[in-house]
């Protein structure tokens, strides 16, 4: 229930979405009468929803995010396993289509199966469910499966973790999973916004990992202005940014990591 909960307040809370609430708010509100009521509301609503298509605030929040965790130096003895956290699998697609499709997480992947053939040693864990509203489409680890096999990996050194549906879940079934199969410092893939939480996370589990992260999106050098050029970029660059901050804030809040904003 806590689940579906958090999915339907995120779904409400994102910046387009608050803006349309805003602009229904300020009808409803001049409807009845209230005219400074509604005036507040349509001020409001036009001021996140410029921030989000013009100018470069979401970028930013997002740099933030990417640039505080470095990727490690791999172990001199190379390393025992490579965790790949899910999430950038289209499964939806998949479940019409067949193949198999990828989102912007995508290079998490991709970097999953270069370092899968630098380091021919290691056990790849794949940790990830279905994260739908639904619940009834294959698990991204059991399409990862696939995938790796694909390409050459053979299916003895993955590791398939697909009970998951948060990254609260992905880390504590992994802990399962390293302590039945005796694995530890492991490599941790996954994306660049994405990894201070993780982290935090895996360390108030009291395991120790390698981070590994990919799939950046921002440059590095966005400073805060105005941007006119690519409105629909900035809004999904802001909403990721945004729900990121939001897991953050809510993981330290519950006590499930220890740092508001985890580093290396």
């Amino acid at each position: 229930m806590v689940y579906y909960a958090s999915k339907i307040v995120w779904l409400l809370a994102q910046p387009l979405s608050l803006t349309l609430l805003l602009l229904v708010a300020g009808m409803l509100a001049g409807l009845l009468g209230f005219k400074r009521l509604r005036t507040a509301a349509s001020l409001v609503a036009a001021v996140v929803l410029f921030l989000t298509l013009f100018t470069t605030t979401g970028p930013v929040l997002l740099q933030r995010l990417e640039d505080r965790i470095a990727r490690a130096a791999l172990p001199e003895d190379g390393a025992a396993c490579i965790i790949l956290l899910g999430g950038g699998i289209e499964a939806a697609v998949i479940a019409a289509r067949g193949g198999f499709e990828t989102n912007q997480a995508g290079d998490r992947f991709i970097e999953t199966l270069r370092l899968a053939r630098d380091l021919p040693q290691a056990r790849i864990l794949v940790s990830g469910g279905d994260g739908s509203f639904s619940g009834s489409y294959e698990a991204d680890a059991a399409v990862s499966a696939r995938f790796f096999e694909t390409f050459g990996v053979s299916r003895d050194r993955l590791l398939l973790e697909t009970r998951s549906r948060t990254t609260f879940e992905n880390v504590a079934n992994t802990k399962a999973l390293l302590e039945q199969e005796g694995l530890r410092d492991c490599l941790l893939v996954t994306s660049a916004f994405h990894m201070p939480r993780s982290i935090g996370l895996f360390r108030r589990q009291g395991l120790t990992v390698h981070p590994w992260p990919t799939d950046y999106r921002t440059t590095g050098r966005t400073g805060i202005g105005f941007d006119f050029t690519q409105p629909s970029t900035n809004s999904q660059l802001t909403t990721t940014a945004l729900r990121e901050w939001t897991g953050l804030l809510v993981y330290y809040l519950a006590g499930r990591t220890d740092a508001l904003f985890p580093d290396d």
